[in-house]
């Protein structure tokens, strides 16, 4: 069963584009329904979520906290290494994470986790061995998809709807 997600964000949880205004402020766009469902999954389900990222930006962290993330690490070089640290935080094990990524400096994590995600725009490095390949974008709901994978595979539909009602 799956106790940890763990989410790349740019090109996962977002479409991967950062907008600048003149100012140098830094944009990005989250799906809301990627966000409802990672909040059911933390808040009504009792399970976490990691954010593994290789940049770092405050509009992650904000956005973070609104989902009630347990671990966000930023400006990462190697997610697998950070990953591990978390599970024994937790003490889970790596068949207990399901991880989603889309693009190279995701590879290691990808491999090593009990299920493994890419979005419809991840690279096809990733496609070639990832366990589902999801059918929406990164920031399209990708992350949604996965979540309501997981719930399927695990047989917790009836606790996921009873969230929304």
């Amino acid at each position: 069963m799956i106790e940890l997600i763990v989410f790349d964000v740019d090109g996962t949880l977002t479409n991967g584009q950062i907008t600048y205004s003149s100012n140098g402020d830094e944009f990005k766009s989250f799906d809301v329904s990627d966000g409802l469902a990672i909040a059911v999954w933390t808040r009504n389900l009792g399970k976490k979520v990691a954010i593994i990222t290789g940049r770092n930006s405050s509009i992650t962290e904000k956005r973070a906290k609104e989902l009630n993330v347990s671990h966000i690490y930023q400006g990462v070089k190697n997610k697998l290494e950070v990953l591990e640290e978390i599970l024994k935080k937790e003490s889970l094990t790596l068949s207990q994470v399901a991880a989603i990524g889309d693009d190279l400096n995701d590879y290691k994590m990808l491999k090593n986790v009990g299920l493994s995600f890419t979005p419809a725009n991840g690279t096809q490095y990733l496609k070639d061995f990832v366990n589902v390949v999801c059918k929406k974008r990164g920031g399209e709901g990708a992350a949604r998809e996965m979540i309501e994978y997981i719930i399927k595979k695990d047989g917790m539909e009836k606790e996921f709807l009873n969230a929304w009602v």
